[in-house]
């Protein structure tokens, strides 16, 4: 028993020794020692299964994951090889094609290497003909015919293939619009195409590269794109090219002829020639191409037609033209172009027209910068365009202003308290009028249409956001205030009007910001950035502000002169009626009603309630100070020559309705008895008449606690002069004569003094 567990526990025995020991042991003359061998041995066999059987649960789980994912490959596996398959096909597909056309190449040019040989061998043969076997056999007269008529058939042939030129020449300015529509068309598209791209969108199918009018590859690289995913039908249509619309072989062979008959300088001088006149006549826009869209779009074809067709002679021919003369042509070209465009676009009134203009000449410079021709010069004219365009968009938007305007009515004036808003039902009802979110709108409207200008300009963000700002700073400070200016001024504008008008431009005003934000989310530029344009909508707005406000103080006190013109006083009666005359409670009423307009608004110190605050506090007091004045003009007036103690009286009991209104805190918030002052004048003038008390008037005159101390000298003695006795009758001074003939003294020492007075202040 101790040698088999010693055996089993030892690790690292070899075979031979383990298999001797367990021999000696197994066949020991011990009783049952095979039984416990065996026992050891299934509990050892027992033993190494629980540790097998722990390793595998152990590892269960990422075997059964391991063979999830190895089935999933199987699967990506599949996929990528169906991918892999249909790729191959395709790209098989794709290489017969180009197979073919390489093959279709090679079989070209061993046609253009075969007919050069032939036409070098003619050259050679009718060369060794002329000039060395007929001269031989000179003495026959077959020979002299043949030499006579070689010089003739040159010319007939010349004269041949210069009529085919002439042709040549009228058959491409016909088809120089188509030529230039096409160009025109593909360029538009390759640009929609680089768009997209940019803006890393989804995009449908791509045609086939035909982008190439004149057969070599561009800038554009001939590729075309759907505007919309699934038009593959418009994207496989075909596309006609140069070669296809006209036919150039008349020209390859004109030039050959002439090159081979040492002629080629005077046909390449002709060739210019005549592209220059027509050049010129292709210049020539029509006298109402301004009118239309379509008519800028035809002068645009006719010129890249044209200059499309040159760059293919310059690139398949040698020397027929120069890039030289195609640059001098083009600079000659640019300059009436734009003399043209510059002058034309002035015309034009209509926004929309001159957008389309400038998506016209963006095109038309993409598709002639593709060709190599320099276009800077018309995005520099495009900042003109823009200025233009800026122009038409705020006379359209004034218009729109004014029908905001005319159409606004002023509803919801001030029908709510800020403190309960948020507890009303639907529909609320705010301060502002309707006009307020229109024109908002229609700033952004703005803002919108002046963005769609700026687009494909090739512009950074900091400069459309800064033409942006500029547009909207436009729109605000010279259309909007200006139709604000002229809704303030017109005379069916009332009182209540201007209050609603002055809450509107104060959340337009407010509205700014949000403006500013607008733009900044457009253009993704911050408006903390150095050189940012800010928005001056707030002093026009302020201004329009007050301008509102000027309004009102001038239309209430002409309100109130209105009133005053009823005014009819019997300056000669002998007693006053015991109340306030009619025309003057009306005024006091229609002040009332007025100014309670103000106490509608929200009492809370809020922005409105500041504001309506404030104007109706100087209203009030402009209108109490217009009244008083007004009144004592009416007093004072020179027309007036005689007034009764009895007017005295009854212009009394005006004056004390014009303080009982004032006192009455008409509007809150004046301290004391501020408004009040506004009449203390005239109080003090008529205290002095009724009271009669001019020893103390005089004693006190001068002193700053004078009882009446606001008593001009030149003032009472205006009125005293009004009392004196002309007709002997209902005059104070009668009185004074029957009663006490003293105070009539006394009277006349007072008209002395108070002369003495007025005669020492003006000296």
């Amino acid at each position: 028993t101790h040698d088999i567990h010693s055996s089993l526990s030892i690790p690292g025995v070899g075979s031979q020794r383990m298999s001797h020991v367990y021999r000696l042991s197994i066949y020991d003359d011990q009783p049952n020692a095979h039984k416990r061998f065996m026992e050891k041995l299934d509990a050892r066999i027992r033993n190494h299964d629980r540790e097998i059987e722990k390793m595998c649960n152990f590892h269960h789980q990422g075997f059964v994951d391991a063979i999830t994912e190895l089935l999933k490959v199987r699967a990506d596996a599949e996929k990528l090889m169906g991918q892999v398959t249909d790729t191959n096909r395709r790209l098989q597909e794709a290489g017969r094609e180009v197979t073919a056309q390489t093959e279709e190449v090679i079989r070209c040019r061993i046609q253009q290497r075969n007919m050069a040989t032939t036409v070098e061998k003619s050259n050679a043969t009718m060369e060794q003909l002329e000039k060395v076997f007929i001269p031989r056999v000179s003495q026959y007269r077959f020979c002299q015919i043949m030499a006579e008529n070689l010089p003739r058939l040159r010319e007939e042939i010349k004269e041949i293939s210069m009529s085919d030129l002439k042709d040549f020449l009228e058959s491409i300015r016909k088809h120089s619009n188509k030529i230039g529509e096409t160009a025109m068309r593909q360029a538009q598209q390759h640009r929609t195409f680089n768009s997209a791209v940019a803006k890393q969108a989804s995009i449908g199918h791509y045609s086939n590269p035909v982008y190439s009018l004149n057969g070599r590859a561009h800038t554009h690289n001939g590729l075309m794109m759907n505007d919309e995913a699934g038009e593959e039908e418009e994207a496989d249509e075909e596309v006609l090219t140069a070669q296809d619309l006209v036919d150039f072989s008349p020209v390859y062979r004109c030039l050959h002829i002439y090159t081979v008959l040492g002629d080629r300088e005077t046909f390449e001088n002709y060739y210019r020639k005549q592209r220059k006149k027509q050049a010129r006549l292709v210049l020539q826009p029509q006298a109402n191409m301004h009118e239309t869209v379509e008519g800028y779009r035809r002068y645009f074809n006719q010129i890249v037609g044209f200059f499309v067709v040159e760059d293919h002679i310059l690139h398949a021919t040698q020397g027929l033209v120069t890039r030289v003369f195609t640059d001098e042509l083009w600079n000659m070209a640019l300059s009436k172009i734009i003399a043209v465009l510059r002058t034309h676009s002035s015309y034009c009134d209509d926004p929309d027209l001159v957008l389309e203009l400038k998506n016209l000449i963006v095109i038309f410079a993409d598709t002639l910068q593709g060709y190599g021709f320099p276009v800077n010069r018309l995005f520099d004219l495009l900042f003109e365009v823009r200025d233009q365009y800026n122009e038409t968009l705020l006379k359209k938007w004034a218009l729109v202003f004014r029908w905001i305007f005319e159409l606004d009515n002023y509803i919801s004036r001030f029908p709510f308290h800020d403190a309960e808003i948020e507890k009303q039902d639907f529909p609320k009802k705010l301060p502002m009028s309707q006009s307020v979110p229109q024109i908002y709108t229609q700033v952004k409207e703005l803002i919108y249409a002046s963005l769609k200008f700026s687009e494909s300009l090739h512009r950074s963000s900091t400069e459309i956001d800064d033409m942006l700002r500029k547009s909207t700073n436009l729109l605000l400070t010279r259309t909007l205030s200006s139709c604000l200016q002229s809704l303030i001024k017109k005379p069916h504008i009332g009182l209540t009007e201007l209050v609603q008008i002055i809450i509107n431009t104060t959340h337009l005003e407010q509205a700014c910001k949000y403006l500013e934000e607008f733009i900044t989310n457009i253009t993704n530029v911050s408006p903390e950035t150095v050189h940012t344009t800010r928005l001056y909508g707030l002093s026009t707005f302020k201004d329009a502000r007050h301008a509102a406000e000027g309004e009102i103080y001038t239309k209430l006190n002409q309100k109130i002169d209105e009133f005053i013109q009823l005014a009819d006083y019997e300056w000669g009666m002998s007693e006053s009626d015991g109340r306030a005359s009619g025309y003057l409670m009306d005024l006091i009423n229609f002040l009332r009603s007025t100014f309670q307009v103000f106490t509608h608004l929200p009492n809370n110190n809020n922005d409105h309630a500041s504001m309506s605050g404030k104007v109706a506090q100087t209203a009030c007091m402009s209108a109490c100070k217009h009244l008083s004045t007004s009144l004592m003009q009416m007093l004072l007036d020179t027309d007036l020559k005689q007034i009764s103690m009895g007017a005295i009286q009854q212009f009394n009991l005006d004056v004390i309705q014009c303080e009982l209104f004032a006192s009455s805190e008409p509007v809150p918030g004046f301290q004391g008895d501020t408004l009040q002052l506004a009449f203390i004048d005239l109080r003090q003038l008529l205290d002095l008449f009724m009271v009669w008390d001019w020893s103390t008037y005089l004693a006190d005159y001068g002193q700053p606690t004078s009882k009446y101390l606001r008593v001009n000298p030149a003032t009472a003695l205006a009125l005293l002069e009004k009392m004196k006795d002309t007709s002997k009758k209902n005059n104070i001074f009668s009185q004074f004569r029957k009663n006490d003939r003293d105070k009539q003294k006394l009277i006349e020492t007072v008209v002395k003094q108070l002369r003495s007075l007025v005669n020492g202040m003006s000296s």
